[in-house]
């Protein structure tokens, strides 16, 4: 039913005239020298040639226009409804490839993620550089203070006895 239902895109089927059209440049621009000496027959020969190339890929631009509608209708219809028929020696690989787009889509959101934070980098740097030397300056105060509070001790005791 595929081989049925599928048509060779109209759009696509001039790729290859257009590969055509520009060997054909190519050539004109290898025989371009030759063709002031030999005379102006051949340049005609070569620009007959560009404007049936020309002449054919405007009448398949117009067809395309003419089919707007039914293309326009084409992509629009929702294609996720439609169900493809799988061999059952196959399911058993859909499971998995299943399983591994699940996968796949869970680890690309966590990369994407990632990617999205990139230019946020410089300024994260400096943030954990400024945190890293408030950190440094409070252990600094805290050994300060710890050893004052040992001072204090060693005076209480004294004091004491």
């Amino acid at each position: 039913t595929l081989d049925l239902t599928c048509r060779k895109a109209p759009c696509f089927v001039k790729f290859s005239e257009m590969e055509k059209m520009a060997n054909i440049q190519a050539e004109i621009n290898e025989v371009q020298p030759l063709l002031l000496t030999t005379g102006s027959t051949l340049q005609f020969y070569f620009i007959g040639k560009k404007c049936e190339i020309l002449q054919d890929m405007n009448r398949h631009l117009e067809a395309i226009l003419k089919e707007k509608r039914a293309l326009r209708k084409r992509l629009i219809k929702p294609r996720c409804q439609e169900s493809l028929p799988i061999e059952a020696t196959f399911h058993k690989y859909v499971v998995e490839l299943l399983t591994e787009a699940v996968t796949f889509i869970e680890k690309l959101e966590s990369h994407l993620q990632a990617v999205r934070s990139i230019p946020q980098i410089p300024d994260i740097m400096k943030n954990m550089d400024t945190a890293l030397t408030k950190t440094e300056v409070l252990v600094m105060e805290l050994e300060e203070l710890a050893e004052q509070i040992l001072k204090w001790r060693e005076q209480q005791k004294v004091y004491s006895d």
